[in-house]
């Protein structure tokens, strides 16, 4: 078994809430023997409480929280020096130690690698502070860094992750279960690494089924994930003042994908095995699979790639314009080697309907799985996006 194939923190509640998973019967799944994380050790107990502590304001919300008049000083033009600047001006604003000690970390991949799709209580090792414990101006502020590193799409992007904390906030009124900290201000915002134009640093933003996770090296991307999203309701749901369906065009996209294929294709692209879940989420960076299955991409007609490209855009789209469309360049560069695969259903609405797609450098999955927080019968999605080649930015240690 990979030494991360095993959750490492927040394990009892962690397995009320995510397993059974990665529940691949074939050959690319985990071992029969799988038996699930841990038991939740004492110092993860002690550090669940202990945030459990911290959870803050939850008065406004981020969508509507407004940008402070200061990041003028930061000028019009997007990209990364407007970034930087910006984040001198949170840090700037900021004059409690214990809020700028959990911003601002030291770089480790180890503390990269601490991201997860559960809840804040349920985790308690993902880095960074609370939103909660920000007051307005300073989260004004982190709108408008993460803003600058994502993708401006509708559905895509921030607003994605703007929908995906409102579910957070939807569970909240309909669940009382793991006292697990449902809200969209238990959501975590870190710096791992110091943010310059040399050097290092991750851009960390994440929660209840999302994790974004940009890394940068002398001042460029250096990579943009692992990017989770998942959530809870779904298709869709009312909250805090819209309608939210966040990965709908994800499944929406594969599904008209794989109605494009002809049986034959469909036989070839179907994956042995049952999958409850993703394989390459939080804690199972080794679990890709060296060995490509499923359908070669080079057999797909100039449509049916039209289509993939299509597909693969929801997610590269989640980051800033130019960079995702130097990802979306490499990508299709290599859709010769790529493989399109999926388990269940070609509609992609039933329970343990599972896509991959599985390139040299790609590999993007989507799992449906029956709910687990809002006890209303329907499934819920884990997605994930990785590259193979700069996951963590390509960092070693």
């Amino acid at each position: 078994m990979s030494r991360r194939l095993a959750v490492t923190g927040g394990a009892a509640l962690a397995a009320l809430l995510s397993f059974p998973v990665l529940a691949q019967q074939g050959h690319d799944g985990p071992p029969p023997d799988h038996d699930g994380p841990p038991p939740m050790s004492a110092e993860d107990q002690a550090l669940s409480e202990a945030l459990r502590a911290r959870m803050g304001d939850t008065s406004t919300q981020m969508q509507s929280v407004p940008i402070p008049e200061s990041a003028a000083e930061c000028g019009d033009t997007p990209g990364y020096a407007r970034m930087l600047c910006l984040i001198d001006l949170l840090k700037a604003d900021i004059s409690d130690d214990d809020i700028l000690q959990n911003l601002q970390h030291d770089y480790s991949l180890a503390e990269a690698e601490n991201w997860s799709n559960l809840p804040a209580g349920a985790f308690p090792k993902r880095p960074g502070v609370l939103l909660g414990e920000l007051n307005i101006k300073q989260r004004g502020l982190v709108k408008a860094i993460m803003l600058e590193a994502t993708g401006h799409a509708p559905d895509e992007g921030f607003d994605e992750m703007l929908q995906t904390l409102n579910a957070d906030d939807y569970i909240n009124t309909v669940s009382t279960d793991y006292k697990a900290g449902y809200s969209s201000y238990n959501t975590k915002f870190a710096f791992l690494g110091t943010p310059g134009e040399t050097g290092t640093w991750e851009l960390y933003y994440g929660g209840h089924h999302m994790a974004f996770a940009n890394t940068y090296t002398d001042g460029k991307l250096a990579g943009a994930t692992p990017s989770f999203r998942g959530v809870e309701p779904f298709p869709y749901f009312e909250m805090n003042g819209r309608v939210n369906e966040p990965l709908t065009q994800e499944r929406d996209a594969f599904a008209t994908l794989l109605s494009s294929l002809s049986d034959d294709q469909k036989a070839e692209a179907t994956l042995a095995g049952t999958y409850r879940d993703i394989l390459a989420g939080p804690q199972a960076d080794d679990a890709i699979p060296e060995s490509y299955e499923g359908l070669p991409v080079s057999e797909l007609d100039d449509d049916q790639r039209a289509l993939l490209l299509t597909a693969i855009e929801t997610y590269v789209d989640d980051i800033s314009a130019p960079e995702a469309a130097a990802y979306m360049e490499k990508y299709t560069s290599e859709l010769p080697e790529t493989y399109l695969g999926f388990s269940g259903t070609p509609q992609v609405s039933a329970e343990n309907d599972y896509v991959r797609i599985h390139g040299p450098s790609l590999w993007i999955e989507f799992s449906l799985q029956s709910n687990k927080s809002t006890d209303k019968v329907g499934n819920h999605p884990h997605s994930v996006w990785r590259d193979r080649t700069d996951d963590y930015g390509g960092q070693s240690e």
